[in-house]
């Protein structure tokens, strides 16, 4: 029987990206994948839904990325027969592509070194921390 390969014994390790800008503002994983529920949804709740969390908190946050950038990055639209909902802005559009490229290359760049991290990491036992421990 063949040796399983590394690959095959340790799920590829992923990285994720926090971009730090001056101010103390910052830009991560879950803004982004807020705005991408958002743009996917075109709705806040749902977008909050999604994600488990509320309106409230996502409404936050939205309020909070729109006070950061020179421009907002999500706009409302007001209801009517069908309701209301949401959608990014150019702004938003042009924030979450950027994140994205970012993190595309830094997942590239990093390829090898994560290789290396998955094996020292070892197999991933039942008794394992939670993620992000």
């Amino acid at each position: 029987m063949a040796e399983a390969t590394p690959a095959a014994v340790h799920p590829p390790a992923t990285l994720s990206l926090r971009i730090d800008l001056p101010g103390g503002r910052r830009f991560g994983p879950g803004k982004a994948a807020l705005l991408a529920h958002i743009e996917a949804l075109g709705s806040i709740a749902a977008a909050g839904r999604e994600m488990g969390m509320s309106y409230a908190r996502a409404w936050r946050l939205i309020e909070a990325m729109n006070a950061e950038f020179a421009a907002p990055l999500v706009q409302r639209q007001a209801g009517g027969a069908g309701g209301g909902g949401a959608l990014l802005t150019e702004t938003g559009h042009a924030v979450l592509a950027a994140y994205r490229a970012a993190l595309e290359a830094a997942s590239v760049a990093a390829a090898a070194p994560l290789a290396r991290f998955a094996d020292l990491a070892g197999p991933v036992s039942p008794a394992s921390p939670e993620p992000g421990s």
